[in-house]
């Protein structure tokens, strides 16, 4: 039993508790990241590898899991050691989807893409482990404040409403049905049963799933009709293997291109904030004492060794740390490390079955339409929750602000639609036509780079900037 000081905590970080209760609860926080994890390759599919089969992509999502256990492994053992889950991230979506779209990869196979986008996060990744070994980690923080976080993040959520757009729009009925559960049961019901508190993501697309199974084999939904999304097709999971190890490079060399290992970098500033808060947010509702500079060293460090990983076995993502286990933390009062490590080897084991990542791709579209919808939206939430420490009253801040989110909506689109081949600046000068072509497309990079030098620019006191409180925080 933990000799925290914190009394609510039933297991603290270094406690072992028995086996049985380690499997189980590892197994919840397995379930915790479950969700976002299978939503990131399956937003990919559609955005940027559409060539990509369905065994491929039941291939892949396994890598996902697969990757995500031995960072989580790599980082609760030899990183911050704190009991936090390693997994995909949305923030490099934006950037993806840039790189994708660059002009000598449109109409290319998906293949051609994710090597362009390997190469991107393992350079990425690599500088992200420089960042955590030099110390510079802790030193950045002071040049990064709420007034450069809350766009960069808000606009993750934001730009990607296409998304919502897209896949719910095949079906708004089944959808719709998706996001009231969801809203039922993460905002109605949520004090009724744990259950609802820990999974209404996944309780609400089970329901929504088992409903579309159900109208299929009534023949409602027609599984012979490739244009019906509603129905559930199991060929997929008949027709993948039962097990596949996931090997580097599978899918081929990584390429490493200037303009997409640039435009990806945005994407690795963001989840370094991002993963720095959890940091703090994780060793607090675990009744341990704030992270040092040293351990918030080691664990970007490591992320940025988990992003390498990730980059060679190509999961077209990186890694870092999930704020979903900390709520589990929270709910359940157990923190101890030995029971995520448990969850991570969970993963690497179920990484190593295509057929169970093969289920997950029957998944209806409007479904994950639906989920969008939800988790979008939330992700836009919190990244204008950082606002709350800065002085709104602030012409200064409400402009930068603004501004920044503005822009960040504007550029991409302008660019779109103006420009979609890309930059033409001639040979001498293709490359950097591609990394300001990556760059423009992403609406969280160009309002990163706007926020972040306005607000270290313009004059303003660490107060009305917010700084001070946050600092604290």
């Amino acid at each position: 039993m933990s000799t925290s000081s914190n009394n609510e905590i039933i297991y603290g970080i270094d406690d072992h508790p028995p086996i049985g209760e380690t499997i189980t609860l590892g197994l919840q926080h397995y379930l915790t990241m479950l969700g976002s994890t299978v939503a990131v390759p399956l937003f990919l599919k559609e955005y940027c590898f559409k060539t990509a089969d369905p065994l491929e992509m039941a291939v892949l999502i396994s890598t996902m899991f697969f990757v995500s256990g031995i960072c989580t492994i790599l980082q609760a053992t030899w990183g911050n050691r704190l009991p936090i889950v390693q997994g995909g991230t949305f923030s490099f979506i934006g950037p993806t989807i840039a790189i994708c779209g660059m002009a000598h990869l449109q109409g290319s196979g998906w293949e051609l893409k994710m090597v362009h986008v390997q190469g991107a996060i393992i350079v990425g990744g690599a500088t992200e482990a420089l960042i955590g070994f030099t110390g510079l980690a802790g030193r950045m923080l002071k040049y990064i404040g709420p007034i450069t976080i809350a766009p960069t993040i808000t606009l993750i959520g934001i730009s990607l409403f296409g998304a919502g757009s897209l896949f719910a729009g095949q079906d708004w009925g089944l959808a719709g049905i998706t996001i009231v559960l969801i809203i039922l049961f993460s905002q109605y019901l949520r004090n009724k049963a744990r259950a609802f508190r820990m999974y209404p993501i996944l309780l609400a697309i089970g329901v929504a799933w088992g409903l579309a199974i159900l109208l299929t084999e009534l023949g409602i939904y027609d599984v012979a009709d490739p244009r019906d999304s509603r129905a559930v097709k199991w060929d997929n999971v008949s027709n993948s293997d039962w097990l596949g190890i996931p090997t580097p490079f599978q899918w081929g060399t990584p390429t490493f291109g200037m303009a997409a290992i640039v435009g990806m970098f945005a994407g690795f500033v963001a989840s370094m904030i991002e993963s720095i808060g959890d940091y703090y947010a994780c060793a607090r509702l675990a009744g341990a004492k704030a992270p040092d500079a040293k351990q918030v060293n080691r664990g970007i460090m490591f992320e940025g060794i988990g992003c390498m990983i990730a980059g060679i076995f190509g999961t077209g993502n990186g890694t870092t740390s999930y704020s979903e286990n900390i709520g589990a933390i929270g709910l359940t009062k157990v923190a101890a490390r030995r029971v995520v490590q448990a969850g991570a080897i969970m993963m690497i084991f179920l990484g190593l079955f295509p057929k169970f990542g093969a289920v997950f791709t029957t998944i209806p579209q409007p479904i994950v339409g639906g989920m969008f919808c939800a988790l979008f939206g939330m992700i836009a939430a919190v990244g204008l929750s950082n606002l709350q420490f800065v002085d709104l009253n602030s012409a200064r801040n409400l402009f930068i602000i603004g501004f920044a989110l503005y822009m960040g909506l504007v550029v991409p689109e302008y660019v779109g639609s103006k420009h979609p081949n890309g930059f033409a600046l001639g040979e001498t000068w293709n490359w950097f036509g591609q990394m300001a072509y990556a760059i423009c497309k992403s609406g969280m990079s160009v309002g990163a780079i706007l926020a972040f030098t306005l607000d270290n620019t313009v004059p303003g006191t660490d107060e009305e900037r917010g700084l001070i409180t946050w600092r604290q925080q």
